[in-house]
């Protein structure tokens, strides 16, 4: 502890700043990146005047970490990561145009097919049972079917 307490103030900035970029790579969040450069910011401007004070350095990471979200957030709104696979985890989007067998007739508007060795409740057109059907789309368990 006596370390830390004769550790000399950007010291002391930078290394968190570091560990907070370490932290991003263990844990992905793209938060703690931003809050990593405030606190190296902080660092340097308190290498570059010794005789700040620590409450001016707190003020100052504060200051810097929400200046260094809002701009990241602005960022990525702007510019959005676009994915490989927009639809991996949306397992219903992924099954649009697939050929499914209708095992409990869509009467009404809603029935059961069958995809693959699961069973999905299905709406659409009037079908019987045994008939094929193609998958439209999904809406939230439910896959949106039409006839062939």
């Amino acid at each position: 502890m006596n370390a830390i307490a004769n550790m000399d103030p950007n010291w002391f900035w930078l290394s968190a700043g570091v560990l907070m970029a370490a932290a991003e790579i263990v844990a992905p969040g793209f938060f703690l990146m931003w809050l990593g450069v405030a606190a190296i910011i902080t660092g340097v401007v308190a290498w570059i005047m010794p005789d700040l004070g620590v409450p001016a350095q707190v003020g100052l990471f504060a200051v810097h970490s929400v200046i260094a979200v809002y701009a990241a957030r602005k960022w990525l709104v702007d510019n959005p990561i676009a994915s490989d696979d927009p639809l991996l985890n949306d397992r219903g989007g992924r099954l649009a145009g697939e050929v499914v067998t209708v095992i409990e007739a869509i009467e009404n508007g809603r029935g059961r097919v069958k995809v693959g060795d699961s069973v999905w409740i299905a709406r659409g057109a009037d079908a019987a049972e045994g008939s094929t059907v193609r998958v439209t789309g999904a809406q939230g368990a439910e896959l949106l079917v039409e006839g062939v």
